[in-house]
């Protein structure tokens, strides 16, 4: 389409009739008019002209020869839209005249535009969907007789491709349109039923010795397209496939066959054809000198397209395979072919791709052969566990990394990706424990002893490296408390000479997967937590070394005590020295935290004051000093190490199990006290960073983890807290300001010690937060959701908060019907969860159900509103659980209020019906206790209003 002249006027397409010429002008607008609000008005007038009557008029004209290839294309997506969104419209008797024009426009677009020619092609498969199989009986068949072409016709190759491209989209659209489930079964049956014309012409076009490679490649991809609707694979099919094969000796088809192919034979639905799997095996272990050669030649398309073939028979008919014991030898060389694949040479994924693509394999495979009787497992067991041992083999050596220098040339991307294919290894390894049970944690020691112990013989640190890895692998997942090499284990670790950054932290990683091990034989410790500590003075082993003392405290937090200065002063030393990076220093804060949890009451508030002094001087400095950048990220991350300590900080447990000693209540908590004593503070730094909210966010992360850990315990703080809460809320609203409010509703609200501080503090935020609503809070969506979750906890922990003539129901409400209307999804979300609170209490809180009698009506016209326009599906849910509750608790009013809504024209959408209208309100007001119908029922008139045809009660039957 040639660019129209710029000095051309853009026309108002509002006020313009639905004709072939005004078409042509929006698409001209819609393609190259530079003003993106002109195109958006053309898009929007042309999806209007598509729905019309007249599309069915003006689209032949657009297809005309003469026009232009972006307006033929418009004509033949008119036609899609309309035979498969608007085919009621059409009269029965023009449905063979609408048949035959297609046929006869898809006979003129066959030597293109492609483009134009798949369009008309799909809308002919449209037709074809609608009218099978009554209507059209033979339609595949009927495609085939037109198109097929005849040697001697001059458009012959033109021809072939159209008929390979409509009986290639025909599958595909029938699998995309939304169908009732009876018809799509009678539809399914039909198509299958034309498998019989179908497949006859691929052999046909396949086996032509002269035959042009790209009649080939769309003979492969229809084949493709028709595997997915379960055609038979014996018979004439199984030649076909056999065809397939044969295809990938072509270089220009290799690719094409290879999907084509794996498509074919991963159908589940093939597992009804075990001769015809049988007879496959042969076909596939034919390919395996080929997969040798392309792996030693670095051939990785080849060696990856085999691998796929292998994988994919193997794989999806395992358990067919594995029970047809008279093949037995066939298919363990399938096996063999797998693994050969799992082990070709290179490093992934630098030097092949393949290895990764046969890991999901062996669990299938091992998972079948587990599931078997056991006297028919001990036979496969037989068979199966020397290959298990030599995949172990395999997975060790493909884990190794490269030399360093190597290593070192790769991308950041590739190192990525080779350690989610370790990741991906040590998962498989879980999976060959299940087969080779303890027997393989013995093979693994006596390798690791033997290196280890021979001194003579130079050995690769990544030699080491891997057999720690597997040993992490295996005692990650699986329970090794029983096994009798773990002790040897440990007393091997310490022999390691370290000498590389990969081998330090595959020995950290192994260490923490012992932790639970380790708690159970609490002497052993001596062994390893000096590596750990030396680790941890290192920034190169940052991640592992803190991940594993966390373990390690959290386990074994009970028999820590000999040990526990030494952690303390090192942990000390790289807090202070900066060491670590800040999400590491909150890892280790959380470890320590277990830690002093473990020691007697009496020492831990000094063990606190040492380990807190340093950054709580530190603080008071940065509280001084006037804001910057850098006293920002400082006091964020001092605080986050506090949250992060008390997170894990907690006596409670220590509380049950002492006798005879102190109750909690009558002694204060460790952490309350520094809390009290780091309180001024805090203020101090309220005082400057208020308006922050990312410091405000760190502040009130402090005292929420310390809530949610100390529970009852926090008591002591309660007033101060709220007080400074309502202080912080005031001057300057946040929603972590709310949040920390709402914890404290969820602990303390239903205390009658504290009810007057938690209630006095509710009534501060609400005021502040109604101000916002009133000067509009489309700016704030996160104060909103904090606002909607803080309410739905009053609600449910403590209704009676709703008696105060301080607290406004009524503004409340309408804060709620403002929320739901939020585009942000968590919003909205908790919106929904206010009024499914809110609606609960309408028959005990008076005030609430005043409101509700006298505004639902509007509540339940703005779910409606949503529901029929905008609503995403995740949130349909959530608006049906509100109209759900709606109808427990006032069914009476609920079906007054629909009926006023209902009945309004056009209201919530212009495409449903007044019948369809009272069909769900209907339908709704029967479900009083089925709350995942009512969700089925909201969904379904959701899409209805959207234009989006439902499954059933609404969609008409094609």
């Amino acid at each position: 389409m040639e660019p129209p002249d710029s000095s051309v006027q853009s026309p108002d397409l509002v006020s313009l009739e639905l004709t072939v010429e005004n078409v042509e002008k929006a698409l001209q607008q819609l393609y190259y008019d530079p003003d993106m609000e002109h195109k958006n008005v053309a898009q929007k007038w042309l999806t209007q002209a598509q729905t019309s009557r007249q599309a069915w008029q003006f689209c032949w004209p657009l297809l005309s020869p003469d026009k232009l290839p972006e307006i033929q294309f418009f004509g033949a997506s008119t036609l899609h839209t309309k035979i498969s969104c608007h085919w009621a419209d059409l009269p029965t008797d023009q449905h063979q005249t609408l048949r035959m024009q297609l046929l006869s426009h898809i006979s003129h677009f066959s030597s293109g535009p492609k483009m134009v020619l798949t369009r008309l092609c799909v809308a002919l498969a449209s037709l074809a969907l609608h009218t099978m199989p009554q209507g059209w009986p033979r339609a595949v068949a009927d495609m085939v007789r037109v198109y097929q072409p005849e040697k001697e016709e001059v458009n012959a190759h033109a021809h072939c491709l159209a008929l390979l491209e409509l009986l290639t989209v025909l599958p595909e659209e029938f699998q995309s349109c939304r169908l009732p489930q009876a018809r799509r079964a009678q539809l399914r049956e039909a198509l299958a039923g034309e498998w019989t014309a179908v497949c006859p012409l691929l052999r046909q076009l396949l086996q032509r010795q002269e035959g042009n490679s790209q009649v080939k490649e769309r003979a492969l991809r229809c084949l493709s397209s028709w595997v997915g609707l379960d055609v038979p694979l014996h018979g004439e099919s199984e030649g076909l496939l056999q065809d397939c094969f044969a295809a990938l000796s072509d270089p220009e088809l290799f690719d094409t066959a290879v999907e084509t192919i794996v498509s074919s034979i991963s159908q589940p639905d093939c597992q009804r054809y075990t001769d015809a799997l049988v007879n496959l095996m042969p076909l596939v272990l034919g390919l395996h000198d080929q997969l040798k050669a392309a792996a030693r030649d670095g051939d990785m398309e080849t060696s990856h397209g085999i691998c796929r073939i292998a994988v994919a028979l193997g794989e999806t008919h395992s358990r067919t395979l594995l029970e047809q014991v008279e093949h037995w030898q066939g298919y363990l060389a399938l096996v063999n072919m797998i693994l050969f694949c799992t082990g070709i040479p290179g490093h992934y994924p630098v030097n092949e791709t393949t290895s990764s693509l046969t890991l999901t394999f062996w669990y299938t495979l091992q998972d079948d052969i587990l599931s078997f009787e056991e006297d028919k497992q001990v036979v496969y067991l037989q068979v199966y566990r020397p290959v298990y041992f030599q995949l172990v083999d395999v997975l060790l050596h493909k884990a190794h990394f490269p030399s360093e220098q190597d290593y070192t040339s790769w991308s950041s991307d590739d190192k990525e990706q080779f350690r989610i294919y370790r990741v991906d290894i040590s998962d498989t390894l879980m999976y060959v424990y299940e087969i080779l049970g303890a027997e393989l944690l013995s093979n693994l020691y006596d390798r690791l002893g033997r290196l280890l112990m021979d001194t003579e013989r130079p050995t690769a640190w990544q030699d080491t490296e891997a057999l720690l890895f597997g040993f992490q692998a295996i005692a990650e997942t699986i329970d090794v408390n029983y096994s009798d090499v773990i002790p040897g284990l440990i007393g091997l670790i310490p022999r390691i000479s370290i000498s590389n950054i990969q081998l330090a932290d595959t020995v950290m990683y192994t260490i923490g997967s012992l932790a639970e091990w380790l708690a159970d034989h609490p002497m052993m410790l001596g062994n390893v937590l000096p590596m750990v500590l030396q680790g941890l003075v290192k920034a190169e082993l940052s991640v592992s070394s803190v991940s594993t003392l966390k373990r390690i405290c959290r386990e074994c937090r009970h028999d820590l005590a000999p040990y526990i200065h030494d952690i303390m002063t090192v942990s000390q030393d790289v807090l202070v020295k900066d060491i670590h990076k800040s999400s590491q220093c909150m890892w280790l804060m959380q470890g320590l935290g277990f830690l002093l949890s473990a020691l007697p009451m009496e020492e831990i508030l000094g063990s606190l004051t040492t380990l807190l002094t340093p950054h709580i001087q530190r603080l008071d400095t940065l509280a001084h000093q006037e804001p910057s950048p850098t006293a920002k990220l400082s006091i964020i991350h001092i605080l986050g190490m506090l949250s992060s300590l008390f997170t894990t900080l907690d006596i409670s447990r220590q509380d049950e199990g002492s006798e005879g000693t102190t109750p909690a209540q009558a002694r204060p908590n460790p952490v309350v006290v520094v809390l009290q004593q780091v309180f001024t503070l805090i203020q101090t730094i309220l005082s400057k960073w208020l308006s922050d909210s990312e410091v405000v966010e760190a502040v009130c992360g402090v005292f929420e983890r310390s809530v949610k850990t100390l529970l009852n315990d926090f008591a002591p703080m309660v007033q101060q807290l709220s007080e400074m809460l309502g202080q912080i809320y005031s001057a300057f609203p946040q929603a972590s300001a709310l949040d920390l409010t709402r914890q404290m509703v969820h602990i303390f609200a239903g205390e009658k010690d504290h009810f007057s501080p938690i209630q006095a503090l509710i009534e501060l935020v609400t005021s502040t937060t109604l101000s916002i609503f009133q000067q509009g809070p489309r700016e704030h969506p996160d104060i909103v959701e904090s606002f909607m979750q803080l309410h739905a906890q009053a609600l449910k922990r403590k209704p009676d908060l709703y008696l105060s003539d301080h607290q406004d129901v009524k503004a409340l409400f309408y804060c709620g019907v403002l929320s739901l209307k939020f585009p942000e999804t968590p919003t909205a979300k908790s919106a929904c969860m206010f009024f499914m609170e809110l609606v609960c209490h309408c028959g005990d809180i008076p005030p609430i159900g005043q409101v509700l009698q006298r505004d639902g009506k509007l509540l339940v016209h703005t779910i409606l509103e949503i529901v029929g326009s905008q609503s995403l599906c995740c949130l349909t849910e959530h608006f049906s659980e509100v109209l759900f509750c709606l109808n427990r608790h006032c069914p009476v009013l609920l079906a007054q209020w629909l009926k006023e809504g209902l009945r309004v024209p056009g209201f919530p959408s212009a495409q449903v019906s007044m019948e369809q209208k009272d069909t769900f309100s209907q339908q709704l007001l029967r479900e009083q206790t089925n709350k995942r119908r009512v969700k089925e029922i909201v969904k379904e008139f959701s899409l209805l209003c959207r234009g989006m045809q439902g499954t059933t009660g609404y969609s008409a039957d094609y």
